[in-house]
């Protein structure tokens, strides 16, 4: 008998499939609204270790990249490389300018691998989708339509780096947060070269400990330079593991890494403020309004029943110090809840619950009695205090006034072309009337049952002339030798006798 479960099946077979699909399962872990608790837990231990490319590939791919041999560009590169994934390989190298890097190379062909493989993907899903019923209730084709866009946008390093430039930007001014500095003229859409950064991980805490590096200061910088992309600049890092975290003596946080990120909008991030404080003061109605208002919401959503669940989760946190509560697990309890509602959560935000998962099971091991929830509050009330400011106010109010002023210029247009359209009895009009359809399937049931009632008195007038022409005439109520009364008769009571069951039954 098989002991594995279906979550570790699913990972061996994405194993064994290759880049793509591994690609696929890391990302479809960020997606707790769409896939099983069990099945993310094994979605997240997906490794892409595997053997290094031979260096002469190395050598071949930076010359037609970046034009020069590795002699002629690099002081100094080592062979042997320091990590090898399924993607890429990241060499360590000396400039001439004797400035320490890190080279990441990408495989040979590894994009003609990856387009067939998306294609048999796209064709597998089309086939699901039309032969398999449960297929159909899912959004399958833009779970892979949104799969490829990302793991297109990773095959190319030049949007990696730009990522890496604008995180860069938001700690400029905060020297205890250090992001690798972008080599853009030894860089390209296959080869990115990175200010080298050495550092202890995240999860090493003896190493910490030995260097005097106080953890609890750390975790809460760690913490607190996390919702300073999140809520503050609405750009973050989508995937802070202790491997793409570096910490330095003096509790200095370095982020590797940018090949995953989210964004939020000004909209999306009051949102968020706006769910962490509600949360905090347990108010359901306030957790409804911000998570409704984050998603598509269907016309045909029970509010009722939507209330109810979130009442539920809140029981759930009930008697459970603010302390111990999880921003990352209760936010993803809610989308998991907004999903069963067939509310449509944008990617961002799902990503959002990933990363606060991720950054939190970090924090754990550093400082176990960190609150990230007391942490995140003061940054949502400063993000919703800044949108209450007078300055920013009026900025709305200029903006509206805009659109407002645009949608007013164009007014005289669009009564010109609907007046057009009518003189030319053009104009058609939509009624939606709720329920109409069940409506007017009672309707139909009425007449016909009606229709059904005329067809039966004629008959029984047809009959009782019958029996009354035969009587005067005294002749027989034999037609061809078939006693036609009798039968009209018996027919006549059953047609009486379903027209009752059926009124009845109604």
């Amino acid at each position: 008998m098989n002991s594995k479960s279906i979550g570790e099946r699913i990972r061996l077979i994405l194993e064994e499939l290759g880049p793509t699909f591994i690609k696929m399962g890391q990302i479809a872990s960020t997606r707790p609204d769409l896939i099983p608790a069990e099945v993310l837990i094994e979605l997240e231990k997906l490794q892409d270790d595997v053997p290094p490319f031979p260096f002469e590939e190395v050598e071949r791919i930076i010359k037609e990249e970046l034009g020069g041999s590795i002699d002629t560009l690099f002081k100094e590169f080592q062979e042997t490389p320091l990590a090898a994934a399924s993607i890429g390989q990241v060499h360590y190298a000396v400039l001439k300018s004797n400035e320490r890097v890190a080279v990441k190379i990408q495989r040979p062909n590894i994009y003609k691998v990856i387009q067939t493989d998306l294609e048999i993907l796209q064709d597998l899903v089309q086939l699901a989708v039309q032969r398999l019923d449960w297929a159909s209730r899912y959004p399958l084709t833009e779970i892979v339509e949104e799969f490829s866009k990302s793991l297109q946008a990773e095959l190319n390093y030049t949007i990696e780096a730009r990522n890496t430039e604008r995180v860069s930007k938001q700690f400029e001014s905060d020297a205890t947060v250090h992001i690798p500095k972008v080599f853009w003229d030894l860089s390209s859409q296959k080869i990115l070269t990175l200010e080298f950064m050495e550092g202890i991980k995240l999860n090493n805490v003896n190493t910490l400990d030995s260097l005097g590096i106080n953890r609890k200061f750390l975790a809460e910088r760690f913490v607190q330079s996390i919702f300073h992309q999140i809520l503050i600049e609405g750009f973050f890092h989508g995937d802070p593991h202790p491997g793409n975290i570096l910490a330095q003596p003096g509790e200095v946080i370095i982020f590797l890494d940018f090949g995953m990120v989210g964004r939020l909008t000004e909209e999306m991030k009051t949102h968020i403020a706006t769910l962490i404080i509600a949360m905090m003061r347990k108010n359901t109605e306030g957790v409804i309004k911000a998570v409704t208002r984050m998603g598509l919401i269907p016309e045909d959503i029970d509010m009722k029943q939507l209330t109810k669940d979130v009442d539920d989760l809140k029981e759930k946190y009930l008697d459970v110090p603010l302390s111990q509560v999880s921003l990352g697990e209760s936010i993803n309890d809610l989308f998991s809840i907004a999903y069963q509602h067939r509310i449509q959560i944008p990617v961002d935000l799902t990503l959002l619950g990933k990363t606060l998962l991720t950054m939190e099971g970090t924090v754990e091991m550093l400082d176990p009695e960190i609150s990230v929830m007391n942490i995140a509050e003061p940054f949502g009330r400063k993000l919703l205090k800044e949108r209450l400011r007078p300055k920013k106010v009026a900025e709305n109010a200029a903006n509206y006034l805009f659109e407002y002023g645009e949608i007013l210029t164009q007014l005289p247009k669009h009564i010109q072309d609907l007046t057009s359209t009518i003189k030319k009895g053009k104009l058609r009009m939509e009624v939606t009337v709720p329920e109409l359809e069940q409506f007017l399937k009672k309707l139909d049931r009425i007449s016909s049952r009606l229709s059904f009632s005329i067809v039966l008195l004629s008959f029984s007038i047809i009959m009782l002339g019958l029996i009354i022409g035969s009587a005067l005439n005294k002749q027989s109520t034999l037609l061809w030798n078939i006693p036609a009364t009798e039968i009209g008769f018996i027919i006549a009571i059953l047609m009486f006798l379903w027209l009752l069951f059926s009124i009845f039954k109604k």
